[in-house]
């Protein structure tokens, strides 16, 4: 199969480097002058993969999009709509599109395939790749389990048993909205995560039941299924997500709890103020969300505004475990 992978940052180049593994014809994409495609280009590896030769490293666009059967997008997810506007220049009428990112627009609430449809791809032609696993244990062997969902049932099937092997298990998935918002949702809790790292790490139990509950409560006024909260996509990646030294958010987190900068990309950071747009449009109660976002976007003391938002999610009334 003729795959290109759209972004050679830390998963896109991983997914290169996993899919050349299984045979594909895979080709690599960076934008020129990008540093992650520049030190590609240059020494053929990065701290995270040693790219095979196999794989052909592009910079043009053209060449990456026309070449495929199949375009796997690994880019920054606030960016995915003005790069699908350079993609659709070219005939993609064919081709399939895998999402392996995870994030909702800020300012419309969209998730990313939506992102996808409303540039004029097909929704039949429209899948997601998510899930838990780190490229620094990928690369040593350790396997996990991934999601592959879409609209389209048999591209769904097609795709996952292409894209399986002994380092991934994949399970379909079976409700995209509900996929998605999971996906996205696990970062933000990420954050929070890592702020609890540093003022009150008990807590992080109570993170994971109520950080699912309420992901699960507007996934199912978005209408999708709210077991979708308790799946792959957002509940059985929290190890990997709320737990690990490589989690970019819950790093972002626990920097910015004591007082410090993390320069890397944390999905989760911007996904607050989406999912707070989305709470707000479906009358959804997201009081984790809602501090995450304000320990983001808050001004003053940051070490002082973390703690006062945990203090505030304690001082909220008493309610049902499971309200709706």
């Amino acid at each position: 199969m003729k795959i290109s992978v759209l972004g050679c940052g830390r998963w896109g180049s991983f997914i290169a480097w996993y899919l050349s593994r299984l045979g594909n014809e895979v080709t690599s994409w960076g934008p020129e002058g990008d540093p992650s495609y520049e030190i590609l280009k240059n020494t053929g590896r990065n701290e995270y993969v040693a790219l095979d030769e196999k794989i052909a490293l592009t910079c043009d666009l053209e060449r990456a999009v026309r070449t495929a059967e199949v375009i796997v997008i690994s880019i920054s997810s606030q960016g995915l709509r003005g790069f699908m506007q350079r993609i659709v220049r070219y005939p993609v009428s064919d081709k399939v599109f895998v999402l392996c990112m995870k994030g909702i627009e800020t300012g419309t609430g969209k998730r990313l395939s939506e992102i996808l449809t409303e540039s004029g791809i097909s929704p039949e032609k429209i899948a997601v790749w998510v899930g838990p696993g780190h490229i620094q244990s990928f690369v040593q062997g350790i396997p996990n389990c991934m999601v592959i969902d879409s609209e389209n049932e048999a591209l769904k099937i097609d795709l996952v048993t292409k894209f399986k092997s002994d380092l991934i298990r994949f399970y379909y998935g079976n409700d995209l909205i509900g996929t998605e918002i999971g996906a996205a949702a696990k970062n933000v809790m990420g954050i929070a995560a890592g702020v609890l790292d540093v003022i009150c790490v008990p807590l992080k139990g109570p993170l994971m039941s109520r950080g699912a509950r309420e992901v699960a409560r507007l996934i199912k006024a978005m209408g999708g299924n709210e077991l979708s909260a308790y799946g792959l996509a957002h509940l059985g990646d929290y190890e990997t997500t709320l737990f690990s030294r490589y989690s970019h958010n819950r790093m972002y987190g626990e920097m910015l709890a004591k007082g410090e900068r993390f320069e890397k990309l944390a999905e989760g950071v911007a996904t607050s103020g989406a999912m707070k747009l989305l709470g707000e449009k479906y009358g959804v109660d997201l009081p984790i969300t809602e501090a995450v976002y304000a320990v983001c976007y808050g001004e003053g003391d940051d070490v002082a505004r973390c703690k006062e938002e945990i203090g505030k999610l304690f001082r909220r009334s008493t309610k049902a475990e499971m309200y709706e």
